[in-house]
Order: C-alpha cells, then structure tokens, then sequence
C-alpha cells in the first residue's frame, strides 16, 4: 500500500468517525436535559371565556403564549407585530403550540382591526383572540402571580409562557454570568416584554425551544421530571 493510499483511508477513517464522535457528545447532554423552570402552577383556564373560533380554546394541553392587550387593542400593535415576527413565525409549525390574547367584549371591534392588520399577508391559524369581563380577565391574570399589574386598560406588552399541565414556565435564575460573579441577588424571569426585541430573540425563543425539546423527549421517554423538579427545587431562591 503506497503513501497516497494510506493518507486517503486515513482521511475517509477520520470522515466516517467524526459524525459518531459529534453524537457520542450529544447523547450524555440529553439524557442529563434540564427543562425550563415551573415558577408557578394551577394557572387559571381560558375556558369561560368567548371567542369566534369555531373550536373550542383552552391552555390546557396547549404550549401557550398569554397575553393581555385591553380596551384598545391597536395601542399594542408594535408589540403584537414583534410578538408575530420573532415568536409565531418561528414557532407556528410547531404541534400544539398557539398564541392567545385576552382582552373586554368592549374591544372586540377594535380587535378585528388588528387582527387585520397583523394577517394581512397570511392567515394567522394559531393565533387566537378570547373575551371576558373585567373580573374574568384580572382573575385570570391574577393566577399567574406576576410582579407587574395590568394597566388601567387591562393590558400589558408582557406576555407568558403555559405548557399543556397550565404551569407558568419561566427562568428562577436569570442573572448574567457577570452577575452571579458578583454574587448579585437571583431574580426571576416570569415574562417577556414584547417591545424589547432583544429579549424576544434571546430569552424567549431559547425558552420556548427548551419547552418543545423537553415535551419531544418526554414522548420518547428520555425525560426525567424527578430530576427537574429537584434541579428546581435546589435552586430555588429564598
């Protein structure tokens, strides 16, 4: 065997192994996955609420973003346009997934108009509006336990994430690195502002990945949840 050969059978060796390296890798990382944190649990159900779909709406069984956008729905249009273009577009194909925004019977008009708007090149299948009462929209809100308060229109640019079991999904810990360093104190992440695009493009669309993978896994049977939930528990802040 000359010289040329053997460099060739080397080089086809080294390209044959390097894939089955590249999955050795990959297989310990997705056995030990942690999933996206449960900040909070029994979150309330949209299912008193109306709407003019033809099927029935729910969170339940649903990986969902919730959102309030009030008695004038056209003020949050910035914020729903980012919402459509880093999130619903990028996640539409995914199974089960939806966008949901709640809002009084008093908007519905001005609903449609955004509506409009916002589909004007495409049908938006998974992106559902739903109408309650002034009590039925802050109970709702209420359940998810969040820092902020709607405003006096009954609405805010900040929208969550329910998986299918109505868990709010979040992030316990969201310091930097830097600010771990520091030992700053641990905050966490419960919402994301839709007119902050960088937190769209960088947070929740890593989170919502997290939150497809786990539920992939978990029809695999690859996926612990004992361990999550002590991996949450552990780093759960006083």
């Amino acid at each position: 065997m000359n010289k040329k050969q053997i460099k060739r059978n080397v080089i086809l060796g080294i390209l044959f192994f390097l894939p089955v390296v590249f999955l050795l890798f990959l297989y310990p990382a997705k056995h030990n996955y942690i999933a996206l944190d449960i900040l909070e649990e029994n979150v309330s159900d949209i299912t008193g609420f109306t709407s003019d779909d033809t099927k029935t709406i729910q969170l339940k069984d649903h990986i969902t973003i919730l959102g309030f956008i009030g008695t004038n729905p056209q003020d949050k249009y910035i914020a729903m346009s980012n919402l459509k273009e880093l999130m619903y577009d990028k996640f539409k194909g995914f199974k089960r997934f939806q966008i949901v925004m709640v809002l009084p019977h008093s908007a519905k008009a001005e609903a449609e108009v955004l509506k409009k708007e916002l589909s004007k090149y495409e049908y938006l299948e998974y992106w559902k509006y739903v109408y309650g009462t002034e009590n039925e929209i802050k109970h709702l809100y209420n359940s998810l336990n969040l820092i902020k308060d709607l405003d006096e229109n009954l609405a805010t640019n900040d929208v969550v994430i329910i998986d299918k079991e109505l868990n709010l999904r979040g992030r316990i810990d969201d310091r930097t690195d830097n600010e771990k360093q520091s030992n700053k104190p641990v905050y966490q992440l419960k919402s994301y502002d839709c007119i902050k695009v960088a937190e769209l493009k960088n947070k929740m669309s890593e989170d919502l990945r997290i939150i497809f993978t786990e539920y992939r896994q978990k029809r695999k049977g690859n996926f612990n949840s004992e361990t999550r939930r002590a991996n949450e528990l552990l780093n759960k802040p006083e």
